[in-house]
């Protein structure tokens, strides 16, 4: 969280209401500018920008914020002395929790002045005879983070003589805060300034993600990829959250891959089904009034798990995109951010057959190899920084695999596997499997197997109709059937200085209250309490599923553990049938120390020729595509920087090339 940006651009609307709350005056503005400023005597503002219109400032004294819907981009700020609210939408999110963030910090410390210094300064603006003069705000300091904690009781109040509240204490007091509106007495509940290391939102970015996530709000169409482990949908997540959400339209490839994303799947939004009906008729199938409606608003289109998207698919939604919103350019002017690893799953395509023989007709598979991709791609990144993985010697033998690139060196270090044992406290290592039918098979024969009273829990799906789709875009069940001494694995990030992640295994060790206690695999016991999963429509309506975030881990599929990290795991990679699967069940796997190769062969791993080809030609032009700011020709200085950018560029693009190890 950057808190030296006090701006947030966003659609806002000012009423003027009168004691009965009626509204007397209303002023809307589609993109306006909303600033924090402070005048000489520290009194803080809101100034809203149009550009166009005269500039309006609000103080920010007496206020109450509703941010409910924060993480939407929506908000209001009522402004109860000049009885005026302020409506704010389409802010990225991202950028509206910080801005509000900064004021409650900037609040809390002008709260706090002491009357001796509110005196001087109001003295000397009267003295001065000059009218206030605005500035804007300064950066959040430690002692404003420090202050405003402090006011959200937040910080113990302990002593040599008072000691601090029993955590179990200090837990109930904090609920029970965080139940009631503290806006009534601040400006903003607990829950937006409190700045726990543990949410994935506050996590920081590495260089090379925060030139990716620039690139994309600076309005380039966006290509990037990079290695299992290296955050690709992690920086998807803050990509979403900086963009304005009512043109941004988030899909990805998979079901499951769309719930992670918060998004929909690109088949439902495109609205021309599985794209194999001719183009004519896929032009007929888009133009029905939902999904024009949702090309025609479509700013920027997000695919994740790109390389799943074939490439006779790629084009005609491009050819929809333009048909729909009548715009030649390319993907009808949207904004592209496609993000994935085409070294793992391809996509699967319906295959003719002549004489028993699987033939394709024009023997495109990918969609970097469709007619548009060069046209709508203008910026490529790779990200190179693996983060699951700490293992210098297990990261190498990945990238190996990745590339189907395997030596006696690899296959020895992958068969020593075999014998080591990974169980620990109960929990058995959980078996990928290359068909999901076995999976499910081998979870349900091993839950028969044991002994004791079950206990089934049901899903609370907010529209039961939605349950095929919630099926195939959630990993949790509808129905979860589960008996003491049951493997099973964390299917939500729960705290993750505890290892209570998605994809920590566990065995359930007995029930309290009618829910499950789960032990981990670091000794740890979860009461394991129903969690909300939340699934878009394409026409933007969000249906819920509440349920245990549990799912039978005796086995699991290598296509379902996209995304995972699991920390123990063992694996069969002579059955493999696909490109890159053996590369997929390895990396999901945090160390050598955490799993077990049950049976290996060099032959079963191989990496797609087309695909390796791409990403020679794809490092070779990466700094031909990627944008170099080049500020005044005239600049010498300016001149040295691009040329001193362009030699850092080359020379990191010739450290690790994958033609050396192909």
């Amino acid at each position: 969280m950057d808190l030296n940006d006090a701006v947030v651009t966003c659609a806002c609307t000012l009423e003027w209401r009168n004691d009965a709350g009626v509204t007397g005056r209303k002023v809307s503005y589609r993109i306006a500018t909303l600033r924090l400023i402070r005048n000489s005597v520290r009194e803080v503002y809101i100034e809203i920008n149009n550009e166009k219109n005269q500039i309006i400032k609000l103080k920010l004294k007496d206020v109450l914020v509703h941010k409910k819907f924060m993480t939407e981009g929506k908000a209001s700020i009522t402004f109860k002395a000049e009885k005026c609210v302020l409506l704010i939408s389409n802010a990225p999110p991202a950028s509206l929790v910080d801005f509000l963030k900064i004021m409650f910090f900037k609040l809390s410390g002008n709260e706090n002045l002491d009357e001796a210094t509110i005196q001087k300064n109001l003295r000397t603006q009267l003295l001065s005879g000059k009218p206030t003069k605005f500035e804007e705000i300064s950066p959040v300091t430690s002692a404003e983070m420090i202050m405003a904690k402090k006011k959200a009781g937040l910080l113990p109040k302990s002593s040599l003589t008072t000691p601090s509240p029993p955590l179990t204490k200090k837990r109930k007091f904090e609920e029970l805060k965080s139940s009631k509106d503290i806006a009534s007495k601040g400006p903003i509940a607990k829950k937006l300034y409190q700045t726990s290391p543990l949410a994935e939102e506050n996590l920081a970015l590495v260089d090379e993600q925060k030139q990716v996530l620039q690139m994309c709000i600076s309005g380039k169409s966006v290509f990037f990829t990079g290695s299992a482990g290296t955050g690709k949908s992690f920086l998807l997540r803050k990509i979403i959250s900086s963009l304005p959400p009512d043109s941004t339209i988030a899909t990805a490839s998979t079901g499951v891959a769309a719930c992670l994303v918060g998004g929909v799947t690109l088949h439902s939004f495109a609205g021309i089904g599985s794209g194999e009906a001719s183009l004519q008729r896929c032009y007929e199938m888009a133009s029905k009034p939902v999904s024009a409606q949702n090309w025609r608003k479509c700013k920027t289109l997000i695919i994740d798990e790109i390389s799943m998207v074939d490439c006779q698919y790629f084009d005609k939604i491009e050819a929809v995109a333009r048909y729909i919103r009548r715009n030649d350019k390319p993907f009808g002017g949207i904004q592209l951010i496609l993000c994935g690893d085409f070294l793992q799953l391809p996509p699967v395509i319906k295959r003719d057959f002549v004489n028993g023989v699987a033939v394709n007709q024009n023997n495109k598979r990918f969609c970097f190899q469709s007619e548009s991709w060069a046209k709508c791609v203008q910026v490529v990144f790779e990200l190179k920084q693996v983060h699951r993985q700490t293992d210098s010697e297990f990261i190498k033998i990945l990238n190996h695999i990745r590339i189907g690139h395997v030596t006696e060196e690899v296959t020895k270090c992958l068969l020593n596997t075999s014998k080591q044992k990974i169980e620990g406290n109960g929990i058995l290592a959980t078996q990928l499997c290359s068909h999901t039918s076995d999976s499910d098979s081998i979870n349900q024969s091993k839950l028969n197997l044991l002994t004791g009273a079950e206990m089934n829990f049901k899903a609370e799906d907010s529209d039961p109709s939605m349950l095929k789709m919630l099926d195939s875009q959630i990993q949790v069940p509808s129905s979860l059937v589960l008996k003491i001494g049951a493997q099973v694995m964390l299917l939500k990030n729960i705290n993750l200085s505890a290892g209570l992640v998605n994809g920590a295994r566990g065995v359930v060790c007995k029930f309290e209250k009618s829910l499950p206690v789960v032990r981990f695999k670091n000794n740890n016991e979860y009461l394991c309490k129903p969690e909300k999963w939340v699934v878009k429509t394409p026409s933007g309506v969000t249906v819920t599923r509440k349920q245990i975030p549990l799912k039978l881990a005796w086995a699991f599929s290598i296509h379902k553990s996209q995304g995972l990290t699991l920390d123990c795991v063992e694996m069969s990679l002579s059955k493999v049938f696909e490109a890159g699967q053996a590369y997929v069940a390895l990396s999901r796997a945090k160390s050598l120390d955490s799993i077990r190769i049950l049976d290996f062969d060099s032959k079963q791993v191989w990496a797609n020729p087309e695909v390796l080809q791409f990403y020679k030609q794809f490092r070779r032009r990466l700094h031909d595509l990627t944008i170099i700011p080049l500020g005044n020709k005239s600049s010498n200085g300016n001149k040295e920087k691009m040329k001193t950018a362009l030699t850092k560029l080359k020379k990191s693009l010739m450290d690790k090339p994958l033609v050396s190890i192909c």
